[in-house]
């Protein structure tokens, strides 16, 4: 699963654009959970750059995927990552359904990162400077209670979302994977790859296994024109997971049919960035915020401000 040349980095050092890493780029003792959602596909697709990332289709809807990574060990310090993404496909025309979740090479499967907000300053200056994600650094947590697990995530004082997982009553099953993620950085479409193992509990299917609350922020109103399910079709949780994020990754122009006339986000948002390990404060709990009794649902928060 991992490739022989990350493998054979073992022992060395890198120094790059003023961070040092310990190769290969790794993590460890690090809890995650993940729920994904059925949404609107073709309205999905507006969301997505270029003319070769396509929604990845499960029958005829697509799929919002929410991942969040509380990393305890990296070369970086320690830093909470909240995953925003659309499953997608990549090349020249969408792929048929269903095809693209067991030929994943071949229909370039994987996930078209949305938004991405970390922790802290220095995750940003390196996920977004030399992997062109879409980091900037927010207000998060990351609680695991008896019952379920749960993030939020807060910007400018406002809720943009909260997620919330039924916890597993154990996590059995061991899982090895690899996953792509397809960004969007200075008019180009940037392809890294991640590997990670460790014990899953999970659900299928099942009603009541996750909450999604939607803030008013603005940068979640596209989102809220997704149509999304209430029911997500999967939810997990790792309780520990170890990962290695590849220093190998690929981009290619994004083309348009007319010329784009908005200046896409470029390396003037990270050049200034420094190595600041520093969290920003934690959101703020939300009014009758229970996490021991979770309601499934997609909600939508009415107040302006969690912070007022």
């Amino acid at each position: 699963m991992i490739p022989q040349r990350q493998k054979q980095q073992t022992g060395l050092y890198a120094l790059v654009d003023g961070i040092p890493f310990q190769l290969p780029v790794n993590s460890e003792k690090t809890p995650a959970l993940i729920a994904v959602f059925p949404i609107n596909a073709d309205r999905a697709k507006k969301l997505m750059p270029g003319k070769e990332v396509h929604p990845f289709r499960l029958w005829n809807q697509g799929l919002l995927v929410i991942t969040v990574i509380d990393y305890q060990i990296t070369d970086i310090g320690s830093y909470i990552e909240f995953s925003i993404a659309i499953a997608c496909t990549h090349g020249a025309k969408p792929a048929p359904r269903l095809l693209p979740a067991l030929f994943m090479k071949q229909y370039g499967t994987g996930q078209y990162v949305f938004d991405l907000p970390v922790s802290t300053e220095i995750s940003v200056k390196g996920g977004k400077g030399i992997w062109g994600m879409p980091k900037h650094q927010a207000n998060l947590d990351f609680l695991i209670g008896d019952r379920t697990v749960s993030s939020q995530y807060d910007l400018d004082g406002q809720l943009v979302m909260k997620i919330e997982v039924a916890k597993p009553a154990k996590a059995w099953f061991p899982l090895k994977l690899a996953a792509a993620n397809y960004c969007a950085f200075r008019g180009m479409l940037m392809k890294s790859y991640i590997y990670f193992q460790g014990k899953l509990g999970f659900s299928l299917f099942k009603p009541g296994s996750a909450r999604l609350i939607l803030g008013d922020h603005p940068c979640i109103q596209p989102l809220k024109e997704l149509e999304i399910s209430p029911e997500p079709i999967f939810t997990g949780f790792f309780p520990e997971i170890t990962g290695i994020l590849d220093d190998h990754f690929e981009n290619w122009f994004l083309g348009y049919d007319k010329p784009p006339k908005q200046k896409p986000e470029g390396l003037e948002s990270v050049v200034n960035l420094g190595l600041g390990k520093e969290w920003l404060s934690p959101p703020k709990a939300l009014p009758k915020d229970d996490d021991e009794n979770l309601n499934n649902g997609i909600e939508k928060y009415e107040s302006t401000s969690v912070n007022s």
